[in-house]
């Protein structure tokens, strides 16, 4: 089932684009006048749009949606995780991105900054020459238009993301135009993004398709967009939040919690959306286990010690597994204590001669012994995996509709409504749900559910969090709730203005 997905949704592409030129030609996918024709070419085509979900790696930067750089840069900004500079050597400083990043002094140049850039500007490139080559197939006029709202759908997921990252961005939806782009507002990018998602709901497909934008997805975005619309426009809009949340329909909890990061976890019936992935297939990029765990952590997973080298890179906050109830099945989703070899039953040993013992503290950020930290392990591990996983990277889970719509019960007001909302996820982790919830539950429950997921950074700045003094982090002025515009970006844009605050 999956690489048939693979091969039908997903081809692996390789870019080479700048980003501020949306729309500049990717050479090594130029459409051939002759093709696009027929119904299965165009779902060829489609799949290409779908496949700049899984990012690019070129002499410019890594923009991977499950590592490096984007999720690295949406974890590392975040009060969950951090990639510490390690002892001995400097492994893991980078240029001091890492530091740039838990400190909240970033810069226009960081590396992370311009991966997510590319990362989402490269996607929409891909989108709209996959239109363009649409609009001058031979297709239906009905047709045409029902792949397109399926496109249009992508695009606006990439424009909510930037919204979030970087607020003040272009809104390009022409491949043809050759005019380097300007900024649009945050209220204009908003705008789009709504109308969009709108526009297409009618010709989106209402029944569930895994992997592919149908109205659920369409409905989940509208409703991530209303959650946070006080943050970007000023307007609080709570409860189009819950009706949105309420269209989203066919999904359920997974009793197993665990079932949604499974190797195969395409049988889950929570999932709404995500990154499908398998090495047969030529998939990359999916390699997130190996830049957590421990250089000689393979030898706790295989017997053999076949298990793939990791770089011992990310890891969580200190205090983070500390704040989990032990009842909680979620905190198993943090790898941490003392690591057994399963060949000899004994414990591992680090390169110094001690015990290979994950903590839940980091003395020194910028001198970190190699154990410090606790390792992200929420997707299955197993012995037999090659370093390019196999387990889907999910993006939207039912859960967040079930949380989207409690958080805004109880900012309206309502949170005797919300509480049974929250007890069904807190039953499903062997917890019970206090009878009274507040905003301050709501936001501890977002992080021990959607732990490693990429949301925290967006969770942090809606509930204020992300601007008070924290660990190694100083008070954040307000303007650092969204990035700069890379500088490689506007040097070769002369159109782009850079975003208040930064140089």
């Amino acid at each position: 089932m999956k690489i048939k997905l693979i091969i039908t949704i997903a081809v692996t592409l390789m870019f080479s684009v700048a980003c501020t030129k949306l729309n500049e030609k990717l050479y090594d996918q130029v459409l051939a006048d002759d093709y696009g024709k027929s119904s299965g070419e165009i779902e060829t085509i489609v799949g290409r749009a779908y496949a700049s979900l899984r990012g690019f790696s070129d002499a410019t930067s890594n923009a991977f949606p499950t590592c490096e750089y984007v999720f690295f840069l949406d974890e590392c900004v975040s009060d969950e995780a951090c990639i510490p500079t390690r002892f001995p050597g400097n492994n893991w400083w980078d240029g001091g991105r890492y530091q740039e990043a838990k400190f909240h002094t970033w810069t226009s140049s960081n590396l992370m900054i311009l991966s997510s850039w590319r990362y989402h500007f490269i996607g929409i490139a891909k989108v709209n020459q996959v239109i363009s080559a649409i609009d001058n197939s031979n297709q239906a006029a009905e047709a045409k238009s029902k792949i397109k709202a399926e496109l249009r759908g992508l695009r606006a997921y990439y424009y909510l993301r930037l919204l979030d990252l970087f607020g003040n961005v272009p809104i390009v939806t022409d491949f043809v135009n050759n005019g380097l782009p300007k900024n649009s507002t945050k209220a204009e990018v908003y705008a789009f993004v709504e109308s969009e998602l709108k526009d297409i709901l009618p010709e989106l497909p209402g029944n569930i398709i895994y992997g592919r934008i149908t109205k659920n997805v369409a409905y989940t975005l509208l409703a991530r967009l209303y959650l946070n619309s006080e943050i970007y426009v000023g307007q609080a809009r709570w409860k189009d939040c819950i009706d949105a949340c309420d269209k989203v329909t066919g999904y359920t909890l997974e009793p197993d919690f665990f079932t949604s990061f499974l190797t195969n976890n395409e049988v889950s019936k929570e999932i709404i959306f995500s990154i499908p992935y398998d090495h047969k297939a030529g998939t990359t990029g999916n390699y997130l286990s190996s830049m957590s765990f421990h250089y000689n952590q393979h030898l706790a997973f295989s017997a053999t010690g076949k298990w793939p080298w990791s770089a011992n890179g990310m890891c969580g906050t200190p205090g983070l597994y500390k704040s989990f109830d032990d009842k909680d099945v979620r905190k198993k989703s943090m790898l941490a204590g003392v690591q057994i070899n399963l060949a000899t039953g004994t414990p591992i040993l680090m390169g110094d001669g001690n015990v290979l013992d994950y903590t839940d503290t980091i003395q020194e950020f910028g001198h970190a012994n190699e154990n410090e930290g606790v390792r992200l392990k929420k997707y299955e591990v197993k012995d037999g995996e090659v370093w390019e996983r196999d387990h889907d990277w999910v993006l939207m889970r039912y859960s967040e509709i079930l949380l989207m719509k409690a958080e805004s019960l109880v900012r309206l007001g309502s949170a005797a409504l919300a509480q049974p909302i929250c007890a069904q996820i807190r039953s499903r982790a062997g917890l019970n749900t206090p009878a009274d919830i507040d905003l301050q539950f709501i936001n501890d429950e977002l992080r021990r559910e959607f732990l490693f997921e990429g949301h925290r950074r967006t969770d942090n700045i809606r509930f204020g969090d992300f601007f008070k003094k924290g660990w190694n982090q100083n008070v954040t002025p307000a303007y650092r709730g969204i990035f700069p515009i890379p500088i490689s970006e506007i040097a070769k844009n002369g159109n782009l203005i850079q975003n208040q605050g930064y140089n």
